[in-house]
Order: structure tokens, then sequence, then C-alpha cells
């Protein structure tokens, strides 16, 4: 019997009608679906509930009952009854053993409901349910196991999730989400070497699987950075459904009195790195010029957070778009009629990048998020300084490269806490204390190595890092015991706070930064408390952000060229205090006047360039991505990777892209770019 749904949300006697063909088993599955999704559509959850109960109470022994419990459990989670949801899984997977959305699902439930273990249980009997090779099996099962890892993960039982991902990884080698997951976790644990192929998994894949965030801490190679950003652009947003959305014309407003409308889109206007570095800014903006709209895609955030609460404060409109999809998102950002849209958050966790593909505002910038390139047709302007792009490293970028005085804002306003003593923090009152508060993600073996070099010609030092888990502290007091250093010079400190953070930092004598990705929001950090950083930047983004910082304090002579130089650099100013004192005091005099923490004048420069945007963008002058050639530089990367030494030079690192390019030009001409081959 069919079913007239015209006038089912009209009007309530209908239902009962739906009702009596349910009890009746007169009622297709079909047609439920359709009832209930109209019900559904209507907003009448509770109706929709009711045609799934009574039609699961009176047709037992129908053999799709456990699609329509698993479609109930649907309803119920989005009407708020998790309890029902969990037990109409089990219910569907109990009909149907062999159903993996039902087990899939279920665990998420019993996950959302607090109940990890039992998640995790749940996943692994459908993993030895699907131990059988089929298509359709090794699919689902390799979506479990990937479920798996994240719930281990994100319980820090990292030792766990890794071995559960890579089983993931050598299931489907092909698909990338598991294997940056896993790549991710060796960087976190410092499990040198990060990349272990094996003879399921070749090295280039493992190469092909790694996210553009994680090669920064892997390698300083920017073309080949370049190139990987343009492959996981392609991957993570494909081509969207974008008819309607057309252009968005510019505003004329260049030389009138109207406001530009600027929006910051981040998850990160919170307390974070990103957070603390945009708040004074947000708050320093000249509010008769610019209209500012902020754009929150993060988790919801308690009264306590102040930093969060600043920056409502400080913008003109706030919109959450958290639990918005991204079309619509861009609906709401088309609507206000931003003129400026500033990517808060690039390639980085929670991040949007989606909405950038409807193109909602007619100017679309990287800032302050991504330490690269978004290397896609969206984004036209990057905003950076200049050290960490001069002029002849603008082809390691698409977007057309912007320059203010430091990359790195800061908040001048933010609390710190009283200093504790040496002993509070766990560190001896004798001794000379470098320290490197970077994540472990970033202490490469080669980084490691030079520290130990460095203990072992100061016998009076120890080594402060950022603590992780006691497995991961293990392991890199193992290393030091192998490099000839007593392991009980290294001293981890737990997480705190950020005013305690503040307070500590600055307990240490010499911070010593990390390659080939260093030091960002945490060496402004270290130079606010006065702490010396000796760094060593190389061709990336990634790597050249500290350097950018040391040089904007005021204390070039910090920055070195070469490992060597690093080390000798920091061996030296152990021993010679006099001139580590002189640094420090030369790091306190300029502190209030440097460019690093002038943020009146970061306030402007921004305004003027997005003013500058926008009369580009009104003449018809907005620059388009160059993305000529990036599967080349990738295909050609991936076979480079680590040829050269840790921190090549320029010329020789472009010589052997070269050489390589002329290698495959001479097999088939290839077409010219403007970058190497030009």
């Amino acid at each position: 019997m069919g079913a007239n749904l015209s006038n089912v949300t009209e009007d309530a006697s209908p239902l009962a009608g739906f009702l009596e063909q349910a009890k009746a088993q007169d009622m297709s599955v079909a047609t439920v679906f359709q009832v209930a999704e109209s019900l559904n559509t209507a907003g009448l959850k509770q109706q929709a509930i009711e045609i799934y109960k009574t039609w699961l109470a009176y047709n037992e022994g129908n053999p799709l009952r456990h699609l329509v419990y698993f479609n109930y459990s649907v309803t119920l989670r989005q009407a708020g009854d998790l309890a029902g949801s969990i037990e109409a899984l089990r219910s569907c997977v109990e009909v149907n053993p062999d159903f993996a959305p039902g087990h899939i699902n279920l665990g998420r439930a019993l996950e959302d409901a607090g109940l990890v273990g039992r998640a995790i249980l749940q996943w692994q009997s459908y993993a030895e349910k699907t131990a059988e090779v089929t298509a359709d099996k090794i699919k689902h099962r390799h979506m479990v196991l990937q479920h798996i890892g994240r719930v281990l993960e994100n319980s820090e039982m990292l030792d766990q999730a890794e071995a559960v991902l890579w089983q993931a990884i050598e299931m489907q080698p092909h698909k990338s989400e598991a294997g940056q997951h896993w790549t991710a976790l060796r960087q976190r644990q410092c499990k040198w070497p990060i990349l272990t192929p094996s003879e399921h998994v070749t090295h280039r894949q493992l190469i092909d699987m790694l996210s553009p965030l994680a090669f920064s801490c892997y390698l300083d190679d920017p073309l080949f950075h370049l190139a990987k950003s343009y492959r996981y652009s392609q991957s993570l947003i494909g081509r969207p459904d974008t008819r309607d959305f057309p252009r968005k014309a510019p505003r004329r407003i260049s030389g009138t009195n109207e406001r530009l409308r600027v929006g910051y889109l981040s998850s990160d206007l919170r307390e974070h790195a990103v957070g603390f570095a945009l708040v004074e800014v947000l708050e320093l903006h000249d509010k008769q010029k610019v209209e500012v709209f902020a754009y929150y895609c993060g988790d919801p955030r308690p009264a306590s957070d102040e930093t969060h609460q600043r920056i409502r404060t400080a913008v003109d409109h706030w919109r959450d778009i958290a639990g918005v999809s991204d079309a619509d998102a861009a609906r709401q950002i088309s609507a206000d009629g931003i003129d400026v849209l500033i990517d808060v958050n690039g390639f980085t966790k929670h991040a949007r990048t989606k909405i950038f593909a409807y193109r909602p505002a007619p100017v679309i910038v990287n800032f302050c998020g991504y330490p690269g390139s978004m290397a896609n047709p969206y984004h036209q302007y990057m905003i950076a300084d200049n050290f960490i792009v001069p002029p002849e490293n603008e082809i390691y970028y698409t977007e057309k490269v912007l320059r203010i005085a430091c990359n790195q804002p800061v908040d001048r306003k933010r609390k710190i806490a009283p200093k504790p003593t040496r002993e509070e923090a766990g560190l001896p009152d004798d001794a000379f204390v470098y320290v490197s508060f970077n994540g472990m993600q970033k202490i490469t073996q080669e980084c490691f190595a030079r520290w130990m070099a460095i203990l072992n010609a100061t016998p009076g030092s120890v080594l402060w890092l950022l603590g992780s888990n006691d497995i991961a502290n293990n392991r890199l007091r193992e290393e030091a015991e192998k490099a000839g250093v007593d392991p009980q010079r290294l001293i981890f400190a737990p997480k705190a706070s950020n005013p305690q953070h503040l307070a500590r930092i600055g307990l240490a004598d010499l911070f010593l930064d990390t390659f080939p990705y260093g030091a960002h929001s945490t060496a402004a950090d270290a130079i606010t408390m006065g702490v010396p950083i000796v760094t060593m930047p190389g061709k990336t983004f990634a790597s050249r952000f500290c350097a950018s910082i040391v040089h904007s304090a005021g204390v070039p002579e910090l920055i070195c060229n070469t490992a060597d130089e690093y080390v000798n650099l920091a061996v030296n100013l152990e021993r010679d205090r006099q001139s580590l004192k002189t640094i420090r005091e030369s790091i306190q005099r300029q502190r209030e006047t440097c460019a690093l923490r002038d943020m009146p004048g970061l306030a402007r420069r921004l305004e003027e360039l997005y003013w500058q945007m926008q009369g580009e963008c009104e003449r018809g002058e907005t620059p388009a991505p160059d993305l000529t050639n990036l599967d080349l530089y990738y295909e050609i990367g991936a076979e480079l990777v680590a040829a050269g030494p840790e921190n090549e030079d320029e010329s020789s690192y472009r010589a052997r892209y070269r050489a390589k390019l002329a290698e495959w030009d001479a097999i088939s001409p290839l077409p010219r770019d403007a970058r190497l081959w030009n």
C-alpha cells in the first residue's frame, strides 16, 4: 500500500493511519523511511520515532528490520536520546551481525556516552568478524581500525594507537587518513626513524601519507612542501558544487567613508597560541576604518576563557559557525558582505578549509594560523614578513606575499603568574638551563643529536623539555644515554596554564630552537620573558619563523647559518656568561620598542594591507594563485626526499631540482613555469 505524504506534516490525523498500516504489517520498509523522513524534515521527530517504534514492534519477521533499527537509532540520536540510540543499534547488529554500519555507529555512540572501553571492544569484535577478505569487509574493517586508533590516541594510549593504525595502513596503504595519524603519533613520541616501510607499505606511500603540517616537522624542502599542500588541498576540498555561489563582485568603497568589512575565520579564537597572538590586534583595529567580523568554528568555550571573551568583545560581529555546514557558513559570510576574509587556520586542527572554496568574499587571505602556502585557487594573498619570505623565496608560495614587520603578533596584556623558584619548577639551582618548550613532534633525530653535543660540551648544564607521556620521555632519556649524556640531565616540565608557562620559562638561561620546524609562539614567549634563543633558519616558512622573531627582537647575532654554528654558539654562551648577560640586557632594553611588540603598528599595517587588497580587487588586479607544474614538483620532490643535507644552502637545493627537471625534460618536454623551470 502506498503512502500519501502530501499532508503528513499539515495535519496530525494521517499519523494514526500510518501507525495502523505499520501494525497491520501493511507498510513497506521504503514507506517507513519516507514517512519518517517527512516527519523529521518537518521537525516532528517524536512522531517519526513513534512510526519506527510501532513498525518494529509489529514486523518482527521482516528481513530488513536491521535497516529500520539503524535509521531509528539515527532519529533517536537527533532527538537527544543517546541511550535509546544505543539500544536500537544493539538490536540492529543482533538482527544482522554482518551489518557493518551498525557496528561502527554503535561504537561511536558508546564512545560519545563515555564508554570508551566498550566502544573499543565493540569495534574489535567486528574487526575479528571481518578477517575474511572481501572488498566490503576490508573497507569496513579499515574504518573500524581507524576509529579504534583515534580513540586510543585521544586517550593518550599512543603505542596501542600506533599499532592499530599500522594495521589499517597495511590493509589499505593508498588511503592516507590512518597514515597521517600514524606518522603524527610517531613524531609526537620521537620514534626515529619516523617512516618505517614494510613489505606491504613502501617508503613512497608513507611520504604520500604525511600531512603538510607533519611534513614541515620532517624536512626542510619548500618546493615539495608547496606541492604537498597542493595535493592535500585537492584531496581535502575536491571540486565542491559552487553553482549556487556566484563570484562576488567587490564593493566600490575605496576613497569613501565606508568601512572595510574584514572577517577572521578560525577555530582558535580562544586560549590557544593563535588566540593569544591575535586578541590585542583585534582590540586595536581602527573601527573607523574596518568593521571586524569573527567566524568561530571551534569548541564551545567556558566563561573562564578570558581570551575568548576578550575577542568576542573586541570584534563588531561574532558568528559561531561550529555547527553549521561549510556551504551555510559560506552563505553567512556572503550575506555579511565581507570584503576581505582571513583564514586563520590553514591546514591545522579543526580547520574549515572547504568554506573558502565557495569564495564567500572577493578577497581571501592566508595569515597567522598556518606556516606555509595553502596552494589552492582560493587563497589569493598571504601575509608574512621579509625574513620569513624574502623576495627571492616567493617562488615557494602560490599566494601573492604582502608583508608586515614581524609575523608573530603578541598580546602585551597577557597575565603572567609570579615567577617560581627553580626548585619549585624541578630545576637544579646551580645548573645552566637550556630550554626547548616546543612540542615533541618538532624534535628530529638530528636536532636531538645537536642538543646532546651541546650537553656533552657543557657538563654543568641540563636540558629542560616540555614533557609528553612517560614512554616518550623515557625514550629521549635512552637516546641521551646512548649519546653519553646522563639521562637525569633531561628534565621534563608538565603542562601548565599560560600564566604559569610564561612565568616558569623565564627561569631558563638559553632557549634552543628546533629544526626544521622552529618555535613560533613559544619563541615569542621566551623573548617576552627575556630568554635568548639560538636558532638556525632553513628555507621553509616553518623553519624561518623563529629567526624572524629573534631578528624582530633586535638580537640577530643569535641566528646561525649552519648546524656547527648553532652548537658552537650554544656552548660558547654557556661558557661566556658575560656575553649572555649582555644579550639578555639587550632584549630587555628593546622589549617595548622592538617590532615584535609593536601591536599598534601591526594593527595599522594590517589595515593598510587589507585596504590595498580591496583596491586591487576593485581595479580587477586581484592575483590568481599560480599552480603551474605543482604535480610535477610533487613527483620530483618525492624522488628527492632526504637526498640532500639537513640544512642545504639555497643554490645547491635549487640545483638538485633543476637537474631533475632537466632529466625529465630530456625524456618528454615539460611546460615552463615561474619557479625553477622558466
